[in-house]
């Protein structure tokens, strides 16, 4: 790759990670508002848990994005060292965070459809909250080692930071370096499929029993407001757990080829693991940049209260201008 398409490839990244940051605070902070007014016609626990992930995903793009990539790259050599291990501390922990609750919303919906007798003692306010601050306050403490494993660019001078060699040679770090990726992503995409499979295995029980005896009782089909709710909220659970799977896929197999190749350096910039690890970062990123657009597609009354939210200035100014 010469060096023009370096400056071109900076430059599209550049501009991608400025939309990705527009769309990214604006989607979360908007989820989080109409999320919190409680009018969707979501249950207290289910919408702790969206909140909670809208959250976590705007602290992600956030530290990820728009510290990481483009405060770095306008004011690069003017950042202290203690306030870059900072940043890079906390987008570990906010991709940590978002990723743990969504396994965590997936596997409280799988109880709350696979398991009818613990459903009443664990889908509650309490048990959401709970679990929500354990992902945040686990997801932060977990992640100080990372640290203790930057130093500065400069030998001598406190400006900008980048990770000790020892970090990659090291067994104590290796051994760090392996657990936190098979706690993020690998055990999460894991666990997510199982809790799906598990989850579709109940459904397709539960709706051929309930048809039999809607039939047997009425003779004829009939509605089911049950089967109709919980097709609702099944569209819900797949659209963000598969939608995790899909954008977090291409950043486990670059962590799976990678470690198991001990490639962490590339040759040049036009090498096909180096791109595979960009997009596989962008796509991670774009992951927290997608539920509030799931939202608007999957849900009705989201979608009412967003467009009264967008309707609200104009509706204001229309008062104004008649008084």
């Amino acid at each position: 790759m010469g060096f023009s398409s370096i400056i071109i490839f900076l430059n599209v990244k550049f501009y991608c990670l400025c939309i990705i940051t527009i769309v990214g605070l604006l989607s979360n902070l908007v989820a989080i508002i109409i999320l919190g007014r409680g009018k969707c016609g979501l249950s207290r626990c289910i919408r702790h848990y969206m909140v909670a992930m809208a959250a976590a995903d705007l602290l992600v793009v956030f530290f990820n994005v728009a510290i990481e990539y483009l405060y770095g790259a306008i004011f690069r050599g003017l950042t202290h060292t203690i306030a870059c291990a900072l940043q890079n501390t906390m987008a570990f922990a906010t991709l940590d965070c978002s990723v743990w609750l969504t396994v965590a919303f997936t596997f409280d919906r799988c109880v709350a459809i696979c398991c009818q007798d613990f459903k009443s003692w664990y889908c509650t306010v309490r048990t959401a909250r709970v679990a929500i601050a354990t992902v945040y306050v686990v997801s932060i403490l977990r992640n100080i080692p990372y640290y203790f494993a930057f130093e500065s660019m400069w030998p001598g001078v406190p400006i900008d930071c980048t990770e000790k060699a020892e970090y990659y040679s090291k067994p104590g770090w290796l051994a760090f370096s392996w657990t936190h990726n098979i706690l993020t992503p690998l055990i999460p995409f894991l666990v997510i499929v199982l809790l799906n499979i598990l989850t579709v295995r109940s459904i397709v029980v539960a709706s051929r029993a309930r048809r039999k005896l809607c039939a047997h009782v009425s003779g004829e089909k009939k509605e089911d407001p049950e089967m109709e709710s919980r097709r609702k909220s099944i569209i819900l659970l797949f659209c963000l757990s598969g939608s995790f799977i899909l954008l977090w896929l291409t950043e486990l197999i670059t962590f799976i080829y990678s470690h198991f190749s001990n490639t962490h350096y590339y040759p040049s910039w036009n090498h096909p693991l180096f791109l595979t690890f960009v997009a596989g970062d962008m796509l991670k990123i774009v992951s927290s940049c997608t539920n509030t657009f799931i939202y608007v597609l999957t849900q009705s009354k989201f979608r009412e209260e967003l467009k009264n939210a967008i309707m609200y200035p104009f509706k204001i100014r229309l008062v104004i201008v008649q008084k």
